[in-house]
């Protein structure tokens, strides 16, 4: 029980409040929530990938957990074209319906969550954390992957709202975030030192930016949404994203054959809910916007149950 009321004190309440704050300011002051949005997507999200990307280290079990997320993305996508076609959406509800279940919120929940997990009992061991490291280079693979397909794959589902094939490609390509990748890769396999620049502190103050204001953007949009709470689709995408999301990951795990610590990583990874970027995306598409909100206020709210118990799962099925 009591790890139920740490992840509630720690991790979903504190989210909630800087959302409230957001919602609140906006009520207030009418916050615009088109500056909020370009200050997020063209200096925030794309200092936190290349630095996240930049510091990663990329060995081959790094690359068997990007392996694992590729399948997850693409088997998660189809599922969600499935049930878009069975509830006959049209192709802007298909796609925000995709970015719903898809993307995770693994940059605002799961690193500290993870760090949550593997700093207590029963992974405190004599005061040491002998498994955090392993945990964290495995959560910031997962985090980093999401983080670069959510601002691109992302953008595109949202831009086909709207856009022909063309035109959703240029609006991925509008985005710093599709440029800031091939960057820090390229100065990595260089061996470029970027951290002794001044650029370097100025990234970091950027990336470290991201989640109070990508929630704090979300209250802004929160403000300006018409609720519907008899809205089916959006329970529907709830339900996928945190219970048939981690049912999912469970499998691959198993095809996967990852044990142990990475393997609880992994399925606590993919069992957050939906990313707060697919909100900020949806308004920059203008694609469902008020969907897309509440899709990640309701799941938000659903995984102080769903988390809890996937975490205690994990430990039963995944031993260290």
């Amino acid at each position: 029980m009591s790890i139920i009321f740490y992840i509630l004190g720690n991790n979903i309440f504190p989210i909630f409040t800087i959302i409230v704050l957001g919602f609140a300011l906006s009520k207030k002051f009418d916050l615009q929530l088109f500056t909020l949005s370009k200050i997020n997507f063209y200096l925030i999200i794309p200092s936190f990938v290349f630095v996240n990307l930049y510091t990663t280290n990329l060995d081959s079990s790094m690359l068997k957990v990007l392996l694992f997320s590729i399948l997850y993305l693409v088997g998660n996508g189809l599922l969600a074209q499935l049930i878009g076609k069975i509830r006959k959406y049209d192709i802007g509800m298909i796609n925000a319906f995709k970015n719903s279940i898809m993307f995770n919120n693994t940059g605002n929940i799961g690193l500290s969550l993870v760090t949550l997990v593997f700093s207590s009992y029963p992974f405190l061991i004599n005061g040491q954390t002998p498994y955090l490291e392993e945990a964290t280079a495995t959560m910031i693979m997962i985090m980093v992957f999401n983080n670069i397909t959510t601002n691109t794959l992302g953008f595109y589902h949202a831009g086909r709202a709207t856009m022909d094939l063309k035109q959703s490609l240029q609006q991925i390509f509008t985005m710093p975030a599709i440029y800031v990748i091939p960057l820090a890769l390229f100065l990595k396999y260089l061996q470029i030192d970027v951290t002794t620049t001044f650029v370097w502190p100025a990234l970091n103050y950027l990336k470290g930016a991201l989640v109070p204001m990508a929630l704090l953007t979300l209250g802004v949009q929160l403000s300006k949404t018409q609720f519907n709470f008899k809205n089916k689709e959006v329970y529907i995408s709830v339900f996928t994203r945190t219970i048939i999301g981690p049912i999912i990951a469970v499998l691959y795990i198993y095809l996967f054959k990852f044990t142990g610590v990475a393997a609880q990583t992994v399925l606590i990874g993919h069992s957050v809910p939906t990313a707060v970027n697919t909100a900020l995306i949806a308004v920059e598409c203008n694609n469902h916007q008020d969907f897309a909100a509440q899709v990640v206020m309701v799941s938000t709210i659903a995984s102080a149950v769903t988390l809890t118990l996937v975490i205690y799962l994990a430990r039963i099925l995944f031993p260290v």
